[in-house]
């Protein structure tokens, strides 16, 4: 029987290249959508090099929470670049082809993107817990070594779940339909489209995404437990208020990009969230690093003050 379906597969027509269907099925939309991604885009790619700039060239913002910020400015100047010039690109041309090999370096980029950003964000939450817990001992503690050791690990292990599961999907081969029914390359909607088995793979990208989103929110929200109870031990209003300020931007990034990944990739895929896929995909692929931009900056008065210096 083995050998049976083997030959069968080996006579279908090995396709070499994908349609992503994307917002197609809004015609009169398409100049809107362009309009709309391409100022999102623009914005974001500015902003996040202007933070980075900013934490490179002003001494002030030499400290461990600038440190992470960077780096997450640098990752998401990638990640929005792995999805919305391909995106901008369809809407404006309408060519919604792409080869399968571009697809996958497009999902190994996007993986590996992803899973660094969620391990990064935990980093940030440890690093923010280290200051309204243990101030007297935050300077010894979150050292530059420190520093390193915990981005240099969000980054190493990104690159690793991205390999784990690229081993795997380099495996498959697609023999049609060929449509993607999505907006960018993404792992469930290739998946559909194999013509082998993919159990093995699935339960391996199961237990990935579980490794990748669910821990390290998890230790997010450990953090924000000892913060909120060191916080409400604080006497006065003015200073729980200020206290709470230092973190409640992070607090907010860590919630829409969690939480939204994880209802696109680990809950029942019943038909409600089905159709609500792209939209949730839109919040964190292409919303969040917007909206990172945007609460770090306007809300944070060291950022403003660093770019008031630089202008002036």
């Amino acid at each position: 029987m083995h050998l049976i379906g083997k030959a069968e597969e080996d006579n279908r027509t090995v396709i070499t290249e994908f349609i992503l269907l994307g917002f197609g099925n809004l015609p009169e939309l398409q100049i809107l959508l362009f309009l709309v991604f391409l100022v999102i885009y623009i914005v974001t790619m500015s902003g996040n090099i202007v933070i980075i700039v900013l934490v490179v060239a002003d001494q002030h913002l030499h400290t461990p929470m600038y440190y992470f910020l960077g780096n997450l400015s640098c990752l998401e100047t990638c990640y929005t670049s792995t999805i919305l010039p391909r995106m901008l690109a369809s809407l404006l041309t309408g060519d919604r082809t792409i080869s399968v090999s571009g697809c996958f370096s497009r999902l190994s980029c996007f993986c590996y993107l992803a899973a660094t950003e969620c391990y990064l964000l935990a980093a940030m939450s440890y690093d923010r817990y280290l200051a309204i817990c243990k101030p007297l001992r935050y300077a010894a503690l979150m050292n530059g070594r420190l520093c390193l050791q915990l981005t240099a690990g969000s980054w190493m292990s990104g690159f690793l779940s991205c390999v784990i599961m690229m081993c795997f999907m380099s495996q498959l081969t697609f023999c049609g339909p060929n449509e993607i029914d999505h907006f960018f390359c993404d792992f469930s909607p290739m998946l559909k489209l194999s013509c082998r088995d993919t159990s093995m793979i699935t339960l391996v990208s199961f237990i990935l995404a579980s490794l990748d989103s669910p821990c390290p929110f998890l230790l997010t929200v450990t953090s924000y437990v000892c913060i909120i109870a060191t916080i409400l031990r604080i006497p006065s209003t003015t200073g729980r208020q200020k206290t709470f300020s230092t973190c409640s931007s992070h607090l907010i990034v860590v919630t829409v990009f969690d939480g939204t990944l994880m209802i696109v990739y680990l809950l029942p895929k019943t038909n409600t969230l089905r159709a609500l896929n792209k939209v949730f995909s839109v919040f964190y692929t292409v919303l969040t690093p917007m909206l990172n931009l945007l609460i770090y900056s306007l809300r944070n008065k060291e950022v403003k003050e660093a770019l008031r210096k630089i202008i002036s």
